[in-house]
């Protein structure tokens, strides 16, 4: 992991996964600490860098459909994160259902 993480600030789950970028599907990892929601994108990837979420901004999450282009639905494995200011984090990544879970219960969400 690179992103440096805070004083007393602990990893909870990490796994790889694609964010989507508008048309681009960027690949990297994804990070859950008890303090944010981290992806960091691949070297190689056109859009790289990472993309941080505090918990605190979290509002919901919820399965959706993977979309090709950004707008044509591929296959139902990917996760929206949606964010306190109106922003959606997609993400394409394995065992969807139990990521929203572990997001959610992290921001202290309901998992209804």
């Amino acid at each position: 992991m690179k992103t440096e993480l805070d004083a007393g600030e602990t990893v909870l789950k990490s796994s790889n996964a694609n964010l989507q970028r508008g048309a681009e599907t960027v690949g990297g990892r994804l990070h859950l600490t008890d303090h944010r929601l981290i992806f960091e994108s691949h070297a190689f990837n056109i859009q790289s860098g990472a993309s941080i979420v505090g918990l605190g901004e979290i509002v919901d999450a919820e399965p959706v459909w993977t979309l090709f282009l950004n707008s044509i639905p591929v296959m139902p494995n990917s996760l929206a994160v949606h964010t306190r200011d109106g922003g959606e984090l997609r993400f394409v990544l394995f065992g969807r259902k139990t990521w929203r879970r572990e997001i959610l219960q992290a921001a202290g969400r309901p998992t209804a």
